[in-house]
């Protein structure tokens, strides 16, 4: 499509931003696919010989992925700023693929396939490879996406990543679900001191031996499609104006935005670049720490271990079909991610994620107060849809477009990588705390402090957060001299 001195093509953005959210799909994909694997992959490491699959294990082994989330976002800002951000996505997609073949097959003509400690620790080094690939494209695609993305529109777009990350979760639920098909999930029961049983190992043969290996096969179909046409994009203007690619910078934001705007944006970008990096607390610690604590919040609401644990919170719950409510609360989580996409624009960030906040800490506390109870149970199952639905129109999506873009364009990397490598150590905390904290101190206290942390998480955001509805990425570095 041509592009004249005042129109540039959308067609062209969005086919942009189609393409670097499928990085955010297989964000979604590699972190869920474990809640349709996990049982068949416990039962077939409790047959090994050589050791003892113990809870301890299991729990490691499901949530290994997040090492590697933490490796990849605390690398995103030294690759985006010396790679691109174009050759760093390439990169993630690269990592994705070898863990979802290495994962599903993780002997791989070494070893012999029986469960052993030494397949154990193969296996988790494949997820580990996902996880870098995982922290990788948690950075760089909305950093990507945030600074091709004209300003008036750069919310909902940045949003869009979020929308596939839960699209990619409901999609692997999908997959789990019709990969096992008629057959059985193995049931699992603790005989103590974290040592478990099978109890219905023969109806689950399949399960333990195949099913979970074509689970996380699946991955290389978006995975390859990711890598491939990630190629074909074009990298940041704002990433080849700080390497001195001027022309090369001017002629996509032309396409994006028209040559006389074109112009006008290459003049801002120049003018906040001066130098390529600045050190990190040029702009004072506060830039800093708002940028962590709202990666901090995101994961220390708790949603994750909704997200990750949905099947056996269902179970626990006394349903007889989790994994078909597993499916519905991801329909749910879609719908509303929608409601942020399409007024994060009007509304703003901060209105958006205080409302989030508060409706999360109603629907936890609603959990805390009815879980267990079997007169309650449909309330329960309520309570946990409002808190996964609140969380899915306000920190889902506006903690990403916050991070993308609230920064100054000179610190932008390094501060990214930061905030987003903090993201994923708490996510791993929450995450591997949830079930022992759930079993020792019950689902009440458990939701009640997720509860309490969201009422916290709203006061921050009215307190210090700023507005950065209609800004571009070059005003945040007045924005933040005028805050120092």
């Amino acid at each position: 499509m041509s592009t004249n001195s005042n129109q540039g093509s959308r067609s062209y953005l969005f086919g942009i931003v189609l393409v670097a959210v499928l990085g955010g799909l297989l964000f979604g994909y590699d972190t869920a696919v474990i809640s349709g694997a996990e049982k068949g992959l416990q039962a077939f490491f409790m047959g090994a010989k050589d050791f003892t699959y113990t809870d301890f294990w299991h729990g490691f082994t499901s949530s290994s992925a997040l090492i590697g989330c933490i490796i990849g976002s605390a690398i995103s800002g030294i690759l985006a700023s010396n790679w691109g951000r174009k050759k760093s996505l390439i990169f993630a997609g690269v990592m994705f693929f070898i863990s979802a073949w290495g994962s599903m097959c993780p002997e791989s003509m070494i070893l012999d396939g029986e469960p052993n400690m030494t397949l154990l620790v193969v296996f988790n080094i494949y997820r580990v490879i996902g996880g870098v690939g995982v922290g990788l494209a948690s950075a760089v695609c909305p950093m990507y996406i945030g600074e091709i993305a004209p300003s008036s529109i750069r919310g909902m777009l940045v949003s869009w990543n979020q929308f596939a990350i839960i699209f990619g979760q409901l999609v692997v639920y999908f997959v789990n679900f019709f990969i096992l098909g008629d057959h059985v999930a193995p049931l699992i029961q603790s005989i103590g001191e974290g040592v478990n049983q099978i109890l219905n190992i023969d109806d689950a043969q399949w399960s333990i031996n195949e099913g979970w290996r074509y689970m996380f096969g699946s991955e290389m179909v978006p995975a390859g499609l990711f890598a491939l046409l990630i190629c074909f994009v074009p990298e940041t203007p704002r990433y080849l104006a700080s390497i001195g690619e001027d022309a090369q910078a001017e002629g996509i934001l032309a396409r994006i935005n028209g040559a006389d705007k074109a112009k006008e944006i290459l003049k801002e970008i120049k003018e906040t670049m001066s130098v390529k990096t600045e050190p990190l607390l040029t702009y004072g610690l506060l830039c800093i720490f708002v940028g962590i604590m709202l990666s901090v919040f995101q994961q220390a609401v708790g949603i994750n271990a909704v997200l990750y644990y949905a099947p056996r919170i269902y179970e626990a719950m006394g349903f007889d079909n989790p994994m078909v409510l597993t499916v519905f609360n991801g329909i749910v989580n879609l719908g509303f991610t929608c409601v942020a996409i399409f007024t994060v624009e009007k509304l703003g960030r901060k209105p958006l994620l205080i409302t989030g906040s508060l409706g999360m800490a109603i629907g936890a506390i609603g959990v805390a107060c009815t879980f267990g109870n079997p007169d309650l149970q449909l309330l329960c199952m309520i309570s946990i849809m409002v808190y996964s639905a609140s969380f899915m129109f306000s920190w889902g999506p506006i903690c990403w477009v916050l991070i993308a873009e609230v920064f100054p364009n000179t610190i932008r990397g390094a501060a990214v990588a930061i905030a987003v490598a903090f993201q994923w150590i708490f996510n791993w905390i929450v995450s591997t705390s949830f079930v022992p904290m759930a079993n020792s101190l019950g689902y009440w206290f458990t939701y009640g402090l997720y509860g309490v942390i969201c009422i916290i998480a709203a006061i921050f955001v009215w307190k210090l957060v700023p507005e950065t509805k209609g800004k571009t990425l070059e005003d945040m570095t007045e924005l933040w001299k005028n805050r120092k």
